[in-house]
């Protein structure tokens, strides 16, 4: 047996053997011991998936076979090795925070089924992704929904928990059947379910079957990734589970969408239709847009975050639409620039939402709440926690130099290239989603200044939060951990974007090369550059640092023609000298040089006259975001359910109380209009339950009546 294939058995036996002696280990020892199988079954998969990354060898093996039904086989390349690199990263960070964050179970719940669930899910995850026949691929994906919602609903004494679990299972079953009907399909033109036999079976179908298959799994994926608007569940399921399985079900199991997508319909069955390119660009704006409006006006800060997973999934999608519309019109080079920009936004959302939900754990956990009025000052009691959620912030508000700037400039800058492309038309289409992302870009800072101002700034607003005590090192450096990930995939894009170029070879083209000029000599391809063309750039920089450091440049480059030498450019790499200088300037000349003669004297800040200020007196989470709620009330449109008023002899208010229920779009104009026609139907059907036997008589001769006449014309046609 190969290396790899030593790696992948290593992965599943500790991943067994950790569920198996969570049996026989007592309660109180589990959250090591989760930490531990978990750790090491993550390294195992990161070791695996870098190797294969690096090598390139693609490994295959057959496990057995069923009859004569399929052969069940694991194949294991390069789109396999990117997600499961990903996912080994979100699950080693979460494991080893699992040790501490998992002690306040206990007594409560089982641990021992929390530690089977969880291993058990890890291994389904990577059983997905190395999957080569459907069949094998549908048994890892049905095992991973029933451990998602076996996790979500672990705290079984909350009925929100059951109630989003129930949901999220309900609708993943839902996207299943499509998905399964898809490959039903594709395997019958095959005739086989093989992933390669598949693969050479999708030549030969139909256009409407082309048609039915990128539909049936975009939608049936777009589930699991939490696309609008099959998102119902994911903003109520992420916020019921326990904090480090949330950060998997955002990093991690959204991400199994993405890749079912790109799986099915740029591998197994490619679909480079400009209509298909056009529903997967406005899904995915659409989602971006939605999930940040929510996620702007919510308080209860992990359904913050997971709205704001809706948001980046939607970008991700957008990047990936993008993709599809230039590959239809043959430009190749801008199709490998806009995929390389979904999978970059992808893996850099998998990093700071796994930081920013063990944030939120870590909140829950020490502040015993998440909502955001109520919380404030924990910068002074949480430090280390507070550092690494604003570096997660940063990120994620997309602020150089960290790494969401990067894969959301990529993806805007891709959208901006549709000027190319012929029919306008579709021009319009990416100057409309364009705005939209640029909008949600803009909405995202609002939402995440609220975030951490309200939530870590100012006084503290609740016992809590006053009294809250930092973290143990279990939980804080797995954090830290990832804010670093965020910031060297923010400040090194030039290396970054080149091995998801080397990756993603089949489906980007030469998108990374397109991206980073090779400005370094030591680089392949320097000597391809044009001298004129060094020699303007190396003056500002371009080729600093060619003698100390690998690789192409710092500098992400699109080159366009002789009279546009340079379409568009960004170095994160040289902004992080840069801001830093910046900010030590800043400092000094605010602190050693205006302050300086200032004599200084400490005394009770002056509250208006009041003799203390009242945590209920300040700037609350809810009315930061109330001017978002009144410029987009059409969308969000709340109901008012309670308003009441307290009044002395009918004149004087004492108290007036005013509850509004906001009921989300999506819920408001799909699933509500949906549920009535249901209902409507139920209750015409009712009335002819009236139990009268000459109702029933009359109900059974017009069946008869029905079917001899339908009979007669289809004879009378048949003559």
């Amino acid at each position: 047996m190969s290396a790899d294939g030593l790696l992948l058995v290593l992965v599943f036996a500790l991943c067994g053997a950790g569920a198996l002696a969570g049996v026989f280990v007592p309660e109180r020892h589990h959250p090591t011991l989760l930490a531990w199988f978990g750790s090491l079954a993550a390294l195992a998969a990161l070791w695996l998936s870098a190797d294969e990354l690096r090598s390139g060898h693609v490994f295959t093996a057959e496990l057995w076979r069923l009859g004569t039904l399929a052969t069940l086989s694991v194949s294991f390349d390069h789109l396999s090795g990117l997600f499961l690199l990903v996912a080994a990263v979100v699950v080693l960070a979460s494991s080893v925070f699992s040790k501490s964050y998992l002690c306040r179970y206990l007594g409560h719940h089982s641990l021992k089924a929390f530690t089977a669930w969880y291993l058990l899910l890890f291994a389904s995850i990577v059983l997905i992704l190395i999957a080569d026949d459907a069949v094998l691929f549908l048994l890892a994906w049905e095992t991973m929904s029933i451990t998602s919602y076996l996790l979500v609903t672990f705290e079984n004494q909350r009925d929100d928990s059951s109630r989003a679990a129930f949901l999220m299972l309900a609708m993943g079953e839902a996207g299943f059947m499509a998905v399964l009907v898809a490959f039903l399909i594709l395997g019958a033109a095959a005739g086989s379910v093989d992933f390669s036999a598949l693969r050479t079976g999708a030549a030969n179908l139909a256009p409407a079957a082309r048609w039915l298959i990128f539909l049936l799994t975009f939608f049936g994926f777009g589930v699991k990734a939490g696309l609008v608007p099959l998102n119902s569940w994911l903003p109520r399921a992420h916020p019921a589970a326990p904090a480090n399985v949330s950060a998997i079900l955002s990093a991690v199991i959204l991400n199994l969408g993405i890749y079912g997508i790109v799986r099915f319909n740029l591998d197994l069955a490619p679909f480079n239709a400009v209509g298909a390119g056009v529903i997967v660009l406005i899904v995915g704006t659409t989602s971006a847009l939605v999930g940040i409006l929510y996620a702007t006006t919510e308080n209860d800060l992990k359904a913050m975050l997971a709205h704001s997973s809706i948001e980046n999934i939607g970008i991700v999608t957008a990047g990936l639409g993008a993709g599809l519309l230039f590959e239809a019109y043959g430009r190749s080079v801008l199709s490998g620039i806009a995929f390389i920009a979904a999978f970059y936004h992808m893996t850099n959302h998998s990093a700071y939402k796994a930081l920013l939900f063990l944030g939120a754990g870590t909140v829950d956990d020490r502040a015993g709440t998440r909502d955001l009025n109520r919380l404030g000052g924990l910068i002074r009691v949480l430090p280390w926690t507070a550092g690494a959620v604003l570096i997660g912030a940063l990120s994620i508000a997309a602020l150089p130099p960290f790494n969401g700037f990067v894969s959301e400039w990529l993806t805007l800058q891709a959208l901006l290239r549709s000027a190319e492309l012929s029919s306008i038309p579709v021009k319009i289409l990416f100057a409309l989603c364009g705005a939209g992302l640029a909008l949600t870009a803009a909405l995202a800072v609002t939402c995440f200044v609220k975030m951490f101002a309200m939530g870590f700034l100012g006084v503290s607003r609740s016992t809590g939060a006053a009294n809250a005590v930092e973290a143990r090192a279990t939980s804080i450096v797995p954090m830290l951990c990832l804010a670093v990930l965020c910031l060297l995939l923010g400040i090194l894009p030039t290396y970054v974007i080149p091995a998801l170029g080397h990756t993603l070879q089949p489906w980007v083209g030469t998108g990374s090369d397109a991206l980073v000029p090779p400005f370094f000599n030591a680089s392949a391809g320097h000597a391809t550059l044009p001298p004129a063309f060094v020699a303007d750039f190396h003056d500002i920089g371009a080729q600093m640092g060619q003698h100390a450091l690998p690789g192409r440049g710092l500098v992400v480059m699109h080159r366009g023609g002789a009279a546009n030498p340079v379409i568009f450019a960004m170095s994160t790499s040289y902004m992080l000298p840069v801001l830093a200088g910046l900010l030590l300037l800043t400092y000094l000349i605010v602190r050693r040089w205006l302050t300086r003669a200032r004599r200084k004297a400490r005394r009770e800040r002056w509250d208006g006259g009041l003799r203390r200020l009242l945590p209920e007196m300040t700037y609350t989470a809810t009315g930061f975001s109330n001017p978002v709620r009144v410029i987009f009330d059409a969308i969000f449109r709340p109901t008012t359910v309670e308003d009441t008023s307290r009044t002395v002899a009918e004149h004087f208010q004492l108290a007036i109380r005013r509850e509004r229920q906001t009921v989300h779009i999506v819920d408001r104009l799909l699933l509500q209009p949906l549920r009535n026609c249901v209902v409507n139907l139920a209750r015409g059907l009712a009335m002819m339950h009236r139990g009268h036997i000459n109702a029933y008589s009359a109900y059974v001769l017009i069946a008869v009546l029905l079917a001899l006449t339908a009979g007669l014309v289809v004879i009378a046609l048949g003559r």
